[in-house]
């Protein structure tokens, strides 16, 4: 390869990274595999050692990718917070050891935990503070959210100043509960363990965070007064024993062979572990030979990441199952002969849609290659080879639950049910209908709800309406408190405002604001269901695609008669916004960062009960952004367009 041609791989591969280290680390919605964005790096790192004139400062090799997002405070490490280099192979093991050359020094070997990294503050024995690691030097303060985490001690018995770093995780158990919801309530199911716990630890609302069960692994001291140790395992130690969760093994080992016998013990135990880890850490155990060692700009060179091989197997596809979800989409699943995988028994694999089976030639019948997606999901890869006569599987042409014909529209993957009262669906219709944007029915939760469905009780959305209380109250865990306040609830929800009703339908693309501009823009649910797409379409603010999927669900026959059974029931039907003039009529405010005393929500239904509207993007068209405390980019980018920025008190001023 000349220099030329380094030069554009490397800036393709730079690229390629940077994007994969945002998804990665600030959306938490990674698109690859570990192993694949490890390849990439190894190869970026491995052209720049060969033509060093290309190393560049902003280089992916030589930077941690997260940052800290203007969603909280901003927080400036003590000490860096490093990344670790990766290795692949015991050969790779072997020449970190070499170099080194520790001698009697000694090495620790602990799992890697596959979370999101944190620092713990502790001042005169309280938790002061915590905070992610962001970029290494820059973090965010998530200290109200890892108070919702309830093994990080609140106190500990040391006088003077401590910071701790450890990796907030996701158990097993809690990842395939949250899937399970996820998937119940129609959502993307979090990928793996590492993103949902960084998902759930960087949540606006604690409460979020609290109901995600997460825990945390203490792993070092980044900082401490007056105290000195003089290894690794002894400052593990000494954390345990302040009552820090540490990791559960951790080793000293006085050579690489013993460091390698201890990483392939670690990972055959990996099947048996309540968490997810993606590798082993060796450490240095001396703390002395650490500091003269020190780091790169990026690595500690004290320390190495070995990182576990994504595992694969082959096995034989029985039958493709078809599971129906709550809007009608129509997902196979591959049931195969039983395989194991990361120490577990594997059956089962998503194979996405139609498309996805279709390029990769899969039929039944066929020797498959299947590996555990961080070592949780299964997935299929390829067909190993095909089966005598082997054909390409199809989607069934009618839904497996009902029995009614399918559809896919030209732009989509998915292939869906056409009834809206498709069996296999009202658990998930039934779990929308009745959660918090929705009819708010508090008390109604899945476990409920499955109860009432599997009673008979309920068979389709209108029956909510219609309970027999005496025969809820025999139900499992139903005292005459809960009922009775089941009642009340439920009686209460038929007096919501008609955009709840209609986002509760579970409309596809036809979200909360979707649901309010209808409501608004029509008044009432006869002049929508006598609207055509043309008259959707005409809201402001309201595409093409919203608009043919309103016209689509309210001309079915199936949705006249839902809602005139609703209506009998004395579900409002109606619009109940207020308006008290319109003095704001025609103007659109954006809204960004934290109000004084005003909620978003509060100041976008003053803005509305004026005339208004509320927008999510700053553009030209934008007549005022309404700011408050730590205002991001949406206020730059106000300043930039010259678009008038207001506070709280000039907006109390415009409404008084």
């Amino acid at each position: 390869m000349d220099i030329k041609q380094a030069e554009n791989r490397v800036k393709e591969l730079s690229e390629i990274l940077k994007y994969h280290n945002r998804k990665y680390y600030i959306e938490d919605s990674p698109e690859i595999e570990d192993f694949e964005y490890d390849a990439m790096l190894r190869e970026l790192e491995n052209l720049e050692a060969e033509f060093p004139e290309l190393l560049r400062e902003d280089s992916p090799t030589q930077n941690v990718g997260g940052a800290a997002l203007r969603l909280f405070t901003s927080v400036t490490h003590t000490v860096k917070m490093e990344s670790l280099q990766d290795v692949f192979d015991f050969e790779e093991l072997r020449a970190f050891g070499e170099k080194i050359d520790a001698g009697e020094k000694g090495f620790s070997v602990e799992p890697k935990i596959d979370g999101l990294s944190v620092c713990l503050e502790y001042r005169d024995g309280l938790f002061f503070r915590g905070s992610t690691r962001g970029d290494g030097e820059v973090g965010e303060d998530v200290t109200a959210n890892l108070l919702q985490i309830k093994s990080i001690p609140r106190a500990v018995a040391f006088e003077g100043e401590l910071e701790v770093r450890g990796e907030v995780y996701m158990p097993r158990e809690s990842f395939l509960k949250l899937r399970e919801r996820q998937e119940l309530l129609g959502e993307t199911p979090a990928k793996n363990p590492r993103n949902a716990a960084s998902g759930s630890l960087r949540q606006k609302n604690p409460k979020i965070t609290a109901e995600r069960e997460l825990d945390i692994f203490v792993f070092n001291i980044q900082y401490i007064t007056e105290k000195e140790f003089s290894s690794h395992i002894e400052t593990l130690d000494f954390l345990k024993d302040l009552g820090f969760h540490t990791l559960p093994s951790y080793k000293r080992c006085e050579n690489i062979d013993t460091v390698i016998s201890e990483i392939e013990r670690i990972g055959n135990s990996r099947g048996n572990l309540s968490y997810d880890i993606d590798g082993a850490v060796v450490k240095v155990d001396d703390l002395s030979l650490r500091e003269r060692l020190g780091s790169t700009s990026k690595y500690p060179k004290w320390a190495v990441a070995f990182k576990y091989p994504p595992e694969e197997k082959e096995t034989v596809l029985k039958e493709i199952e078809i599971g129906v979800g709550r809007t009608g989409a129509l997902t196979p699943t591959a049931i195969f002969e039983p395989i194991t995988l990361a120490g577990t028994s594997v059956s089962r694999a998503t194979l996405h849609n139609e498309d996805f089976i279709t390029s990769k030639g899969i039929g039944i019948g066929d020797t498959i290659i299947v590996r555990k997606a961080g070592d949780i999901i299964p997935e299929v890869l390829s067909v190993a080879s095909h089966c005598e006569n082997s054909v390409v599987y199809k989607m069934p042409q009618f839904c497996p639950s009902c029995g009614s014909a399918v559809f896919r529209q030209e732009d989509e993957a998915v292939i869906r049910c056409t009834n809206a009262d498709c069996p296999a669906q009202l658990l998930r219709h039934l779990i929308h209908f009745t959660s918090r944007d929705a009819m708010d029915i508090e008390g109604l939760g899945p476990a409920v709800l499955e109860q009432l469905l599997n009673a008979g009780l309920i068979q389709n959305i209108d029956d909510l309406y219609t309970l027999d209380y005496e025969k809820v109250s025999e139900l499992e865990r139903t005292g005459e408190k809960s009922v009775a306040n089941l009642k009340n609830a439920i009686e209460a929800s038929k007096q919501n405002d008609l955009a709840r009703l209609i986002f509760a339908f579970g409309i596809r693309h036809i979200g909360a604001k979707a649901a309010k501009l209808l409501s608004e823009n029509f008044g009432d649910i006869d002049a929508i269901l006598q609207a055509s797409a043309e008259d959707f379409e005409a809201i402001d603010g309201f595409g093409h695609i919203l608009a043919e999927s309103a016209a689509e669900f309210f001309s079915l026959p199936e949705t006249h008669q839902m809602i005139n059974r609703l209506r009998a029931q004395g579900v409002n039907m109606v619009s109940l916004k207020e308006i008290k003039d319109t003095r704001f009529s025609g103007k659109t405010f954006v809204l960004t960062g934290t109000l004084p005393t005003l909620t978003r929500s509060e100041a976008s239904a003053i803005i509305e009960s004026f005339g208004g509207k509320t927008s999510s993007s700053v553009s030209k068209k934008t007549d005022y952004v309404l700011a408050g405390e730590e205002a991001g980019s949406k206020l730059d980018k106000a300043n930039k367009l010259g678009v008038t920025v207001i506070d709280e008190a000039a907006f109390r001023e415009m409404i008084s």
